[in-house]
């Protein structure tokens, strides 16, 4: 593969070739066009077979050619329309078929792509496919953020063939709101899958506070070493995290265990309580053991966890500020008397927290973070992941997270549920303080509620991802369980002064 923005690869078989399709159909978003060049015979119907087989996830998909009818859709994860352009009598044609328009709403994959003169658009992906010896000759252009897609999922590909698994089958899992993608990855075939993280390095972002970015304030996470630290620990100690098979820590690509598919969560969404239960009681055992702060990993790397620091806390509060608000508002942001006060009161609820219990806290512990795997015993039951942002800070926060799931409405009887079970594991601990601990446990609540309400805004409107914005009123009315707590008393007033509440929509 050259450095260039051309990228040539040299495909010595069809098997190369579905190869290439499969990595392909990992890096194509909706609004791609990927032209596909080259002589009868060159292996263009083969590769789009190949990206639509893995878009589909179904090897037996019948993909008939679109040679007649000059367009064939797909209803797939990302809708595909594939085109064969060689019958196209007009360029003008092309906008009868409903390119546009597939296009907007999709992938296209146009064969024959010189029949359409200047109709294609000009940000396109031109892949050109050549004979050469008894393989193939692939050309691929493509510029900007198509570009750094294409070599990532090769990069990758490159990676599987170092850890000695060429012919590794690929297929999509998730992506989250981070930067992170994961796949699910086949060694050969008939074998269990593992798990692949996509996780390129974090760009420098801008600077929000004391000159620093708002990953390094909010301590987030910015390469792969914190991930498999806390992960070792983690398993030593009896707990059920994902093995690190192989790890790149400068490209950012991990190899891990695959803990299984089922959540918390039953068909139709809603929260199952008996895994509801089993993760709070983790989360106690979790609590009860001194985790520790500064771990080995890699060729001599100490991973130090860091602490939920007052600085930390209060930038993620300050999202209600300068998110929530202004939406709220229609635009008009928070006063400077407002911001004084909120922060006022927020240093006050922070020196209340000196004498909190604190330890390790996997800050996401909710329902899309929890793996629940029913043949394992005790804690093991209960599968972490999405944990590379834990910070050493008030325990309680965690547990706020899970009996408020910012993405599951948890109903009143189950919140005091698993509240009562969280607690009466803990009063079994000599010297467990349960006043000062839900005195800490309506602190949090109220912090992460605060960051969240202003999160869903951010994601919308910074990030293009309206998806997020129909948890708001579950988060503010979490937030208003935080507040009913005698130590809230000052946030409960500003947030009435300010009008945020249950009532909003």
């Amino acid at each position: 593969m050259t450095t260039s923005d051309a990228i040539s690869l040299f495909l010595k078989d069809e098997a190369a070739t579905i190869r290439l399709g499969e990595d392909l159909a990992l890096a194509l978003k909706a609004g791609d066009c990927l032209a596909l060049s080259g002589d009868l015979g060159a292996g263009k119907s083969s590769l789009a077979r190949a990206i639509l087989r893995a878009m589909a996830d179904d090897e037996g998909l019948e993909v008939p050619s679109p040679t007649f009818t000059l367009v064939q859709s797909y209803d797939l994860r990302i809708a595909v329309s594939h085109f064969d352009l060689y019958r196209l009598s007009d360029p003008a044609e092309l906008t009868e078929l409903g390119f546009d328009e597939a296009l907007q709403n999709g992938i296209c994959l146009v064969e024959w792509p010189e029949m359409a003169g200047s109709e294609l658009p000009a940000k396109r992906i031109t892949l050109t496919l050549a004979h050469e010896g008894n393989g193939r000759r692939v050309t691929i252009k493509a510029a900007g953020a198509q570009n750094t897609r294409i070599r990532r999922v090769l990069a990758i590909r490159d990676f599987l063939d170092d850890t000695g698994y060429p012919a590794a089958k690929r297929r999509f899992l998730t992506g989250d709101a981070s930067l992170r993608a994961y796949e699910a990855i086949y060694p050969k075939a008939g074998n269990q899958r593992i798990i692949l993280m996509d996780w390129p390095p974090l760009a420098e972002g801008p600077p929000v506070f004391d000159g620093k970015s708002y990953p390094k304030v909010a301590h987030l996470a910015e390469n792969a070493y914190p991930f498999v630290a806390i992960a070792d620990a983690l398993r030593k100690d009896g707990f059920a995290a994902p093995e690190v098979y192989k790890v790149d820590y400068n490209k950012g690509i991990l190899l891990i265990e695959d803990l299984g598919s089922e959540g918390v969560l039953d068909a139709e969404g809603q929260p199952v309580i008996e895994r509801y239960r089993e993760s709070v009681a983790c989360l106690a055992r979790l609590h009860a053991l001194k985790f520790p702060q500064d771990i080995p990993v890699g060729k001599g790397h100490i991973h130090h966890i860091p602490d939920f620091d007052r600085t930390a806390m209060k930038m993620e509060v300050r999202l209600v500020l300068d998110w929530h608000l202004p939406w709220k508002r229609q635009g008009a942001p928070a006063t400077e008397a407002e911001r004084a006060d909120y922060l006022a009161i927020w240093d006050a609820l922070i020196d209340e927290l000196a004498t909190a219990e604190k330890n390790l806290l996997l800050r996401d512990f909710h329902s899309p973070n929890i793996i629940w795997r029913p043949h394992a015993k005790g804690v093991e039951r209960i599968g972490l992941i999405d944990f590379q942002d834990a910070m050493i800070g008030p325990t309680a926060y965690d547990l706020a997270s899970i009996v408020q799931d910012a993405r599951v409405t948890i109903e009143p009887e189950l919140f005091r549920q698993l509240m009562d079970d969280y607690l009466t594991l803990r009063r079994a601990e000599r010297g467990f303080d349960e006043a000062g601990f839900m005195k800490a446990w309506a602190i949090m609540s109220a912090q992460r509620n605060c960051k969240l309400a202003g999160l869903w805004v951010r994601l919308l409107q910074r990030d293009g991802k309206p998806g997020y914005l129909k948890h708001m009123p579950r988060t503010l009315a979490y937030l208003n369980v935080a507040l009913e707590h005698e130590t809230l008393t000052p946030l409960r007033d500003w947030c009435a002064r300010a009008g945020i509440g249950q009532s909003e929509s």
